[in-house]
């Protein structure tokens, strides 16, 4: 058979996988290779390349990190994934997916593997992908278009959570005092941005979670995070500086918000300067607090794990960017 399994201190059993898949490919599953990948910090994730009838099937696992983490959401995920690709946003074909931790170790999802590049410094810079580059921001606007558009009622249950209440609250679990992501907090709470009708919000759209190619983007990943809130909230994380990699260009270290909001159609009215300033602002004290949260999981040995430890020195970097953006206003 010829078996490549990765060895990293978390592997994945080609027996278990291959029971789990044989149902829904209707037959004998061989499972020819299985690598870890490094991607995602609250899940473990591997390319499975599997044969079933003849045919090879390049595949991606992601499962939950562990047992009672209760984190178990993965069928809604799925549910979330096809009712994407059914509104003509480009996803990955859901194959399998389980809340049942026993069969993998954890609740998993299984996926067609898209090929292309999902590495946002690549992205930046590989010469092959200047096509992509340059309609980069506009076919974000299209997508986000398409995300927000669909409707409630096609959608699983889905959280509906205040955007500034759900940060503060993590910001009291890490039993931290920061000055700078409380100030940040404050002044969102005295600034309300434009009420709009709520949609499904994405929740972590940006670059690192675009499969893209020569041709664009081909596929939206992870949908962990969505939730029912302002559509506006996916155009500010987008934005945000954490997902420009250390490049100018504000969509995604890529493109102009001019492009973005240009190929952005909502429903109720443009999106303005002041408007998407707050959503950045709500974003980076988010992932500046999300930072913290998982430096915590890490310290009180509830999960350790040098990914996490890594995070956590990043809440530094986002305090210094929420003082200059109260500071500086729409400018950034």
């Amino acid at each position: 058979m010829g078996l490549t399994v990765d060895a990293g201190p978390v592997s994945l059993d080609p027996g278990r996988v291959a029971s789990v898949l044989g149902p829904v490919l209707g037959g004998a599953v061989d499972v020819v290779e299985v690598r870890r990948l490094s991607a995602g910090a609250s899940r473990l994730t591997w390319s499975v390349d599997v044969r079933s009838g003849g045919v090879l099937r390049r595949l991606v696992l992601q499962r939950e990190r562990g047992e009672g983490l209760g984190r178990s959401e993965m069928l809604t995920e799925a549910a979330l994934i096809r009712a994407a690709g059914a509104a003509g946003v480009p996803v990955p074909t859901v194959v399998a997916a389980d809340a049942d931790a026993a069969p993998l170790g954890g609740a998993y999802i299984v996926t067609e593997r898209v090929d292309g590049e999902t590495i946002p410094r690549r992205i930046l810079r590989d010469p092959a992908l200047g096509p992509a580059r340059a309609g980069f921001a506009a076919q974000c606007g299209e997508i986000l278009t398409r995300i927000h558009a669909i409707p409630l009622s096609r959608l699983p249950d889905l959280p509906r959570p205040d955007p500034v209440d759900a940060i503060m609250e993590m910001l009291d679990n890490t039993g931290q005092s920061r000055p700078a992501f409380e100030l940040g907090l404050l002044w969102l709470r005295e600034h309300p941005p434009r009420e709009r009708p709520a949609t499904l919000v994405h929740g972590d759209f940006r670059n690192g979670n675009l499969v893209v190619g020569p041709d664009g983007i081909r596929a939206v990943l992870d949908w962990e995070l969505a939730h029912i809130g302002n559509p506006v909230q996916d155009l500010g994380w987008l934005c945000a500086r954490p997902w420009r990699w250390g490049a100018a260009p504000t969509v995604g270290g890529i493109g102009r918000v001019d492009e973005l909001l240009a190929a952005y159609s909502p429903a109720d009215g443009p999106v303005t300067a002041v408007e998407l300033f707050w959503w950045k602002l709500l974003s980076s004290v988010s992932w500046g607090v999300m930072c913290l949260e998982q430096a915590r999981v890490h310290l009180s040995a509830e999960q350790r794990s040098v990914e996490l430890a890594v995070l956590g020195r990043l809440s530094s970097e986002m305090e210094y960017d929420v003082m200059r953006m109260v500071r500086d206003g729409h400018r950034l």
